[in-house]
């Protein structure tokens, strides 16, 4: 193989690699999902078996996906093809899982934009019930939580219910797509730009929400409910797993776009050491977002649970509220007429939530009693700006993942800026799905089960085929060639066998799990003005939760018995 340069394109430079590295691993998963699982499975507890699987299976497979797209420097089609034809259906598997994830992940930046346009005003619009208390879906939930539900979404009562456009919504992504469609317009050269911005944005907000977050009442509480940690928890084999499968996937592996940003780097290059440090940025991110997540969560449990105790002072008083709670919901009648709340900080974190509900509600709800009142635009401006530019930096590798390897397996011979126009208008429009009433039903169905099992699959096979197929030896000869050194018994050792058992385990517990439960979906009630159990999906929801699963991993067995 020749070993001059060739014409293939090239980062600027090495800090604008890494910057795009850490930006697609850093994503809106670090910020909301991290910390929620840390609550849910121990607080400190946590970060035990979280940084054990981040040793023995992150950042291995993040290393393999560095040091093959930067050896061979083609995208994930042509790097399997090279290894080994009979493979090639793991890098179809690849740009399979990341035009899907593109769909539904372009979509929370719409949403993050409508916020964000939103937040230029005072007072913000969700801060008070409209109506003057005469809209009692408002009344019986939240401002927040009605203005996300009903304003933002206006989600119909279950995923059946299909209702229409969301005009609002598809015009926020279709404004989202326009952004991701010019940033990427010029590959590299133009996303490259671009990330130095959207990667290094989210770091200042979140410092300034450090700050503000550790300086407001409550905050002690909150840190310490996170961070104690629960040692009896890592009796629990949940744990484990949830550990593993989130190091798994906030990592980005078997996306492709890792691969493929590689792929743009100098032959002679140490990915050994990008690979470790682009991970613990990674898990650094995590746990420095938590402090500041659960910082303001403090501060709210202890506002809520000191208005509770407020709303009910008129019978109890603070001192006696909460030994003789359970008396007075279970004695007479006329006195549970009165309808005292559970007024426990503790039980305001227990409730503490992830995904969506952590940041355009629970979050956002907080952010509007940040003192001065006055300054609440000024937060959330700050804060959906962030999250819209954890989104960016994530779409610009998720999609690289699907753009690289068809231009360089030669299925799309044309200008690759018609490509990224195609390709956007394309996820633009079957995205619509996600625009109308129900379609945040649409888009939990796609964040479960895309993005999740099948890239267990494709990262299984894949350490297989670089360890076992193209060899140890060979890729050993590789790093060498590319860092100057071999790899240590630690990388070995992960690598043949630490890793794939572990995804092994991770793949049997993912299959026991799922088959012996239901596939059941929540929603919003407006009568109760709350999420409740909707029950089972309907027997076509059901059938899309499956194909997600499957359609992407059965490249792999279908390119191999083709050829």
């Amino acid at each position: 193989e020749d070993e001059s340069a060739d014409d293939r394109p090239a980062w600027d430079n090495k800090i604008q690699y890494l910057l795009s590295q850490i930006g697609f691993a850093v994503g809106l998963g670090n910020v909301w999902r991290f910390p929620y699982l840390c609550q849910r499975n121990g607080g400190g507890a946590f970060l035990i078996p979280y940084l054990i699987m981040l040793v023995i299976e992150g950042i291995p497979i993040f290393h393999l996906e560095l040091a093959i797209g930067q050896r061979i420097r083609k995208g994930s089609i042509d790097v399997w093809n090279q290894i080994n034809p009979l493979l090639g259906g793991v890098g179809v598997a690849m740009v399979a899982v990341s035009f899907l994830v593109a769909l539904y992940y372009n979509v929370i930046i719409g949403w993050c934009a409508f916020y964000f346009f939103n937040s230029f005003q005072a007072p913000l619009p969700w801060a008070t019930c409209p109506g003057n208390g005469t809209v009692m879906e408002c009344e019986k939930s939240s401002p927040t939580a009605y203005f996300w539900y009903r304003e933002a979404l206006d989600t119909s009562e279950s995923i059946e219910d299909g209702g229409g456009i969301n005009w609002k919504m598809m015009l926020c992504i279709f404004t989202a797509w326009l952004i991701v469609c010019v940033c990427m317009i010029k590959g590299i050269k133009s996303s490259g730009k671009a990330i130095y911005f959207t990667a290094t944005f989210p770091y200042v907000v979140l410092l300034i929400f450090f700050f503000r977050g550790v300086t407001l009442e409550g905050a002690a509480d909150g840190l310490a409910f996170m961070f104690l940690p629960k040692v009896e928890k890592l009796a629990d084999p949940i744990v484990w797993l949830e550990a593993a499968t989130q190091i798994f996937f906030s990592l980005s592996v078997a996306f492709g776009g890792l691969i493929s940003f590689s792929s743009y780097n100098p032959r002679k290059n140490n990915c050994t050491r990008d690979a470790v440090v682009v991970a613990v940025i990674n898990s650094g991110t995590s746990i420095f977002a938590s402090v500041v997540i659960f910082s303001v969560l403090g501060f709210k449990a202890l506002t809520d649970s000191r208005k509770c105790l407020q709303d009910n002072n008129m019978t109890v008083t603070a001192s006696n509220y909460m030994d003789l709670w359970g008396t007075y919901n279970t004695t007479d009648t006329a006195i549970r007429d009165f309808n005292f709340g559970y007024c426990s900080k503790d039980g305001n974190l227990n409730n503490a939530v992830g995904g969506t509900g952590l940041a355009f509600v629970v979050f956002t709800e907080a952010m509007n009693q940040f003192y001065p009142l006055e300054m609440g635009p000024f937060w959330s401006i700050l804060f959906f700006l962030m999250l819209a530019n954890l989104g960016l930096s994530s779409m610009f590798g998720t999609l690289e993942g699907v753009i690289t390897p068809l231009r360089d397996a030669g299925i799309w011979k044309w200008r690759k800026e018609f490509l990224v126009v195609l390709l956007c208008v394309v996820c633009f429009l079957i995205g619509l799905i996600f625009a109308q009433y129900s379609g945040s039903y649409w888009l939990d169905i796609f964040n479960d089960y895309s993005g999740t099992f099948p890239l267990l699959i494709i990262a299984f096979f894949e350490n297989i085929a670089i360890v076992y197929v193209y060899g140890l030896k060979r890729l050993s000869d590789d790093l060498e060639y590319m860092t100057g050194s071999r790899p240590n018994l630690y990388w070995k050792v992960t690598w043949l066998f630490l890793t794939p058992l572990s995804m092994l385990v991770i793949f049997g517990a993912t299959i026991y799990t799922e088959a012996t439960r239901t596939i059941t979906y929540k929603g919003w009630d407006s009568a109760l003005g709350q999420v409740v159990d909707k029950g089972p999906y309907p027997w076509w929801g059901e059938m899309m939760c499956y194909v997600l699963i499957c359609l992407p991993s059965l490249f792999i067995p279908i390119v191999f018995v083709l050829r």
